[in-house]
């Protein structure tokens, strides 16, 4: 029997040479300020057992997404593109139509934003947002959203007033995993989880915990609300490579993961580490 696709959903890169990663400040994230290329990633994701991954974006820099399109065009490892646009411009739907027309376009299968960076805890649901998030289902894409945990019931409304829109929640709203609590996080995120348009991202919890002391335990509890809360048909594995470094390596980050799932059957693993990814993104139909 042949092993189910291993898709990484979400993983980085960057070229320090191209491109300044402002949010890379102080000692504490020292071992991120260099460049990480699709070479570096497709050794660690090769001898993970990864067959596609899916790169997001890190900055709110228009030329970063043509740049990403770029690197999964010519690579063989890379599947899919979360990008960047403003959704607060007009010309939203233009933007992500000359998107998809120019190198490597086929390959975008989402946006996002940093909304954890706004200060309106209800940024999603302003109307020029909402406007932009139209735009994003119109052209076909998901939406990912990296958030906190006190945002969460903007982008259940949001969710609910785009039922045709794909919210695909980036490391479970950033748990306090660090702090031993689940309260009021995991009740926002059932809130979230309910609408049935959302799916949600098993990754980056080992940062939210102690980088240095965290063990399996201490995550166990976020992954089963995830996994209650969304099932596995609505969770997806990802990396959050080379994130994830500063607590663990880009093996144990997957094989953590896969720990933490131990539970399901096989069909059920299947949808995490595959299946889910590739609904969502929508990575089987994807040409270049």
């Amino acid at each position: 029997m042949t092993s189910p696709p291993l898709v990484d959903a979400h993983h980085h890169l960057w070229d320090l040479a191209v491109r300044d990663q402002e949010w890379i400040t102080g000692p504490a994230l020292a071992p991120l300020r260099r460049t990480f290329t699709e070479r570096d990633l497709k050794a660690e994701a090769e001898a993970a057992g990864v067959t596609a991954t899916v790169l997001v974006q890190t900055v709110t820099v228009a030329e970063e997404t043509p740049e990403m399109l770029r690197v999964a065009r010519d690579s063989d490892l890379v599947a899919g593109v979360v990008g960047w646009t403003d959704l607060t411009a007009p010309g939203v739907a233009d933007v992500l139509a000359a998107l998809r027309e120019g190198p490597g376009g086929r390959r975008l299968v989402g946006v996002r934003h940093q909304v954890q960076s706004e200060p309106d805890p209800e940024w999603l649901l302003r109307p020029d947002v909402l406007r932009g998030l139209r735009a994003v289902a119109g052209a076909g894409l998901a939406y990912d959203l990296v958030i906190l945990p006190h945002q969460l019931p903007a982008a259940a409304g949001a969710a609910a007033e785009l039922p045709e829109l794909t919210f695909v929640l980036d490391h479970g709203a950033k748990p306090p995993v660090a702090g031993g609590e689940t309260a009021p996080w995991a009740a926002g995120l059932r809130e979230f989880a309910a609408r049935p348009n959302t799916v949600c991202k098993l990754s980056g919890l080992v940062t939210e915990a102690d980088w240095h002391t965290w063990s399996l335990r201490d995550l166990r509890p976020y992954a089963d609300v995830l996994l209650d809360a969304f099932g596995p048909a609505r969770l997806m594995f990802g990396s959050d490579w080379p994130v994830c470094t500063l607590a663990a390596s880009y093996g144990r980050t997957l094989a953590v993961a896969e720990r933490l799932t131990d539970a399901l059957s096989r069909t059920e693993r299947a949808a995490v580490f595959g299946g889910t990814a590739t609904r969502a993104y929508r990575l089987d139909t994807l040409t270049d």
